[in-house]
């Protein structure tokens, strides 16, 4: 009988721990960025397949799509004219790179930029996939506080000073501000102003995540950062993730030739997925405007649902801020809930949430929050998903005291 080969002692030091195996997904599932089913625009993307694989599908045998290895040229153009009329930034095709999601936007720039040891500044709540990053570099990050504005810029200055006298350059500022994760806050153009005052005063660039700008509300946003920069300091990255499909994997950075020569450098996989950047080319420039109000109108009345559930079932005990857009809800429990040591029972129950903690700098501020994913699931599993949630919660914390006014029975 073969024993079986041992790869342990060949593996290297620092691995991150190994991926648990996929066992299908929870009932209820409030976490990841997922997206609502009902809101993709399948049938036009099917028609935007199959027309542009019958006229170009034979660019398909060379890599680049004969676009060169920025991304397919039609995709890259349609974005430079939605950035200048959404998002107020000037820029041409040339500026544009195609990559596999802005996770691999964030790989490209911290790969460009960072050495471990180095320091970068951050909001204090962050996309989980950027604190993973940082971490597994061994980048300091810095966390700086939100406000219902977001990212505090006093309490920026304040770290930037103090960096400043201990002799110490971060190397950039990461900000989400238009819808950012988790939060839902939107930065407005003063606030913009201000971080791109101390970007320049301090040397430090800034790092523009906009993946959830398209998701607001009333359609409106601030000019993205990268547009109100007069000195080329800013790196600004795009999905199509949240405004059409995650699953697509397409994403985008805008950047001076001079950093995106750098990134190409290290984008070795010759070139993302060449079917959805030609479907999207296809899709976005005759839809793309039409599609994404509908589905913020979807997602806006599931987080309505959300929030009602919320307030049905923890009634005061659940706190939080509507959010500008998007398709997260960032909820406080009173201080004796551990979102991490709940989220164990709660997925035994068939119900998953982000704890709080894995989105922050700051372990003991996020202990009691956490991350409500409301795009996916559908009205009634949130309403089902919550309740469930709440009777969990309660008899691992004693929160809600109250369950849809039901008092909690003392023996």
């Amino acid at each position: 009988m073969s024993s079986v080969f041992d790869f342990a002692p060949l593996l290297p030091a620092g691995l991150p721990s190994p991926a648990a195996k996929w066992k299908g997904s929870p009932r209820y599932n409030f976490t990841g960025g997922n997206n609502d089913p009902d809101g993709i625009p399948l049938d036009d993307l099917v028609a935007a397949a199959n027309a542009v694989l019958k006229r170009e599908g034979r660019t398909l045998a060379t890599y680049g799509l004969a676009s060169g290895p920025q991304g397919y040229r039609p995709l890259r153009e349609f974005l430079a004219a939605k950035l200048k009329q959404t998002a107020s930034i000037t820029c041409t095709y040339d500026d544009i790179l195609i990559v596999s999601g802005s996770l691999q936007a964030l790989d490209l720039v911290n790969g460009v930029l960072l050495a471990r040891g180095d320091t970068v500044i951050i909001e204090q709540e962050s996309y989980q996939g950027a604190l993973q990053r940082l971490a597994r570099r061994g980048i300091n990050a810095v966390g700086i506080p939100l406000d219902s504005g977001g990212m505090r810029m006093d309490a920026l200055a304040a770290a930037l000073a103090d960096l400043k006298q201990r002799g110490i350059r971060p190397k950039y500022i990461y900000t989400i501000p238009t819808v950012q994760n988790p939060t839902g806050t939107v930065m407005d153009e003063t606030r913009r102003r201000e971080l791109l005052r101390l970007s320049e005063e301090h040397g430090v660039p800034i790092f523009e995540d906009d993946c959830y700008a398209d998701l607001t509300w009333d359609g409106k946003r601030p000019s993205a950062i990268h547009a109100m920069a007069t000195t080329d300091n800013v790196i600004h990255i795009g999905s199509f993730s949240k405004s059409i499909a995650p699953a697509l994997r397409v994403g985008f950075i805008v950047a001076r030739w001079d950093m995106l020569s750098r990134m190409l450098a290290l984008k070795t996989d010759a070139g993302s997925g060449a079917l959805e950047q030609m479907m999207l080319g296809e899709f976005c420039a005759p839809r793309f405007a039409q599609h994404v109000p509908q589905l913020t109108r979807g997602l806006r009345a599931k987080l309505d649902t959300l929030m009602e559930s919320l307030n049905a079932q923890f009634g005061t005990a659940a706190e939080f801020e509507e959010p500008k857009g998007g398709i997260f809800l960032w909820v406080k429990l009173p201080d004796q809930v551990d979102t991490l040591k709940l989220y164990q029972p709660a997925l035994a129950a068939g119900v998953a949430i982000n704890p709080g903690p894995e989105w922050s700098t700051d372990a003991a501020y996020s202990r009691s929050r956490m991350r409500l994913c409301f795009a996916s699931p559908s009205h009634e599993e949130i309403r089902e998903g919550v309740a469930l949630l709440a009777e969990v919660c309660r008899r691992e914390f004693g929160v809600p005291a109250r369950i849809a006014n039901v008092a909690e029975r003392r023996g």
